[in-house]
């Protein structure tokens, strides 16, 4: 069963607007609120990058290279986790992939992002 599952994805143009959810479901329903949550993201030929995160009580931090355009927030009563990305530039065009810590403070030292979605494409024209 997939624990994690991304949707909102799409095709925009430089500027727009796109709002990434992601559903817990299964076993990590269960302890999702207590999880630390990221957004991550791969474009072509590149390597994975963390784009934000947020801790069990909501204390968010996003890569500098999205600070002021994207949200991370979390829905706990749903089991969901949001990425709301705004002003969107072609260097944005990537799959984005949500994950889960079993820890409480994203800033732990241990755990590692061991539950995935399958990821959702987001692409971004000029």
């Amino acid at each position: 069963q997939v624990q994690l599952v991304e949707s909102g994805g799409g095709s925009v143009q430089a500027g727009g607007s796109l709002r990434l959810s992601c559903a817990a479901s299964g076993y990590a329903e269960y302890g999702y609120s207590r999880f630390c949550m990221g957004w991550f993201r791969q474009a072509a030929g590149k390597e994975r990058e963390r784009v934000a995160v947020i801790d069990s009580n909501g204390s968010t931090g996003v890569t500098d290279s999205v600070k002021g355009r994207f949200t991370i927030s979390r829905d706990n009563a749903k089991n969901t986790l949001y990425l709301e990305m705004n002003r969107l530039n072609p260097e944005d065009t990537a799959m984005y992939y949500c994950a889960a810590r079993r820890v409480w403070n994203c800033g732990s030292a241990t755990g590692p992002y061991d539950l995935w979605g399958q990821g959702t494409q987001v692409t971004v024209s000029s």
